[in-house]
Order: C-alpha cells, then sequence, then structure tokens
C-alpha cells in the first residue's frame, strides 16, 4: 500500500494548503477518523486509483446556521455534489438515542434539499465486502460522470464500460442490447470482448442466461 500512502499524503498536504477557511484547515491538521482512512484505503483508491474531485471534511452550514462536516465530498462540477459518509456501528446503530437519531435524518434531509446525492457507507461493510463496497463507488461516480475507458475499445465497449459503472448490480445482454440499441446477439459479441479485456466478469449462469459486472482490481 506504499503508492496509497504517498498518495494520500500528497492529498491530504494539498488540500490543507489550498484551505483558505481555518476551521476546516485545523480539522485536516488533526487527520481523518479511522473508519475515513480504511475505506479510502480499501474502497476508493483501489477503485478509483486517484483522489480527484474528492475533498475531505468538507464544510456544510445546517438549518441553524451552524457548521458540520461530511466524511468526504465529491464534486467532480460546479454543479453538482455528492457527500460520502462512513458510519461506525457503535456511534451511529448501537449507541443511537433518540435525540442523536432525529438530528441525523434531518442532517440527511437537509443535504437532499440541498442537492447533495448522499452515500453512507457502514464501517463493517468496508471491513467485510470491500469488493461490493468498491462497486458502489463506481456506481456512485458514475452518476456524476463518464468515467474515462480504454482508448483501444469501439464505441459500443466503451457506453457498455460506462452502462456498468452507472448501474450496481448485475445486468444481462437483454438490458445491455436494450440500452445499446443493438440485436441481442450483437450485445454478447460486446460483453465477450469486454469479458476477455478483464474489464468485465460473469457474475453467474450460464450460456445465455448469464449476467455481467464490473471487474474490480
Amino acid at each position: 500500500m506504499a503508492r496509497f500512502d504517498e498518495a494520500f499524503e500528497e492529498w491530504i498536504a494539498s488540500n490543507i494548503t489550498q484551505e483558505q477557511n481555518p476551521r476546516r484547515r485545523e480539522i485536516l491538521g488533526n487527520g481523518l477518523g479511522h473508519g475515513t482512512v480504511e475505506f479510502l484505503r480499501y474502497v476508493w483508491f483501489p477503485s478509483v486509483r486517484n483522489f480527484n474531485h474528492l475533498y475531505p471534511e468538507w464544510e456544510v452550514r445546517d438549518a441553524n446556521n451552524g457548521y458540520r462536516y461530511l466524511d468526504l465530498a465529491y464534486m467532480p462540477g460546479s454543479d453538482v455534489k455528492g457527500g460520502i459518509e462512513i458510519q461506525g456501528y457503535g456511534s451511529h446503530a448501537r449507541d443511537l438515542d433518540v435525540r442523536r437519531f432525529k438530528d441525523l435524518c434531518w442532517r440527511h434531509s437537509l443535504l437532499a434539499l440541498d442537492d447533495w446525492i448522499f452515500m453512507p457507507i457502514a464501517y463493517l461493510s468496508i471491513t467485510d465486502e470491500p469488493k461490493r463496497c468498491q462497486q458502489l463507488i463506481l456506481a456512485f461516480i458514475g452518476k456524476f460522470i463518464a468515467m474515462d475507458v480504454p482508448e483501444h475499445l469501439n464505441c459500443y465497449e466503451a457506453e457498455t464500460l460506462r452502462f456498468a459503472r452507472r448501474l450496481f448490480r448485475p445486468f444481462t445482454p437483454l438490458e445491455l442490447a436494450s440500452h445499446l440499441r443493438v440485436s441481442d446477439n450483437q450485445a454478447r459479441l460486446v460483453l465477450h470482448n469486454l469479458v476477455e479485456h478483464q474489464l468485465l466478469i460473469v457474475a453467474n449462469g450460464k450460456q445465455r442466461y448469464r449476467t455481467y459486472t464490473l471487474r474490480t482490481p
């Protein structure tokens, strides 16, 4: 994980250097929470391979004109914004009292009204099912941008890869055929080529009843 450690340190240093807000700069200087770092190490970085457009401890205003901080904000453009928060079992479930539960619901509601696409990630999912979390994050990013695809892919293969990144579940050749507006046989040929390129994998099924999904690192 040496590559992650180096990229992570550079990313944090860059955020601190560029931040003009003393509140957020101080928070960043104190370091990120354990759950956030584990998410970045085992989910975000292996699937995305960079920290572009990702901002830790992002400050937002609440209904009482106070300040709150998102674990991570993803903002690839001026008019789109996504929030990711790591939910620890102890603090967000087992030990959650009524007041804190209502506050958490208000928080999520206000973010939604402010046009945030909000993504809560359970810490236990990071530790128990990181591959599934990686697919979730690729689908999350796919809501915002058409991610880069290898240059050697043709237009149908490139769009299939983008389609798979936006979809957090396996899909069938018939679904792809409908999306691409091509025949079932042509969709199967596209899928076969992407499996050969090791960009997709067969999720389950045999022969004509197979489903496909993204191959994660």
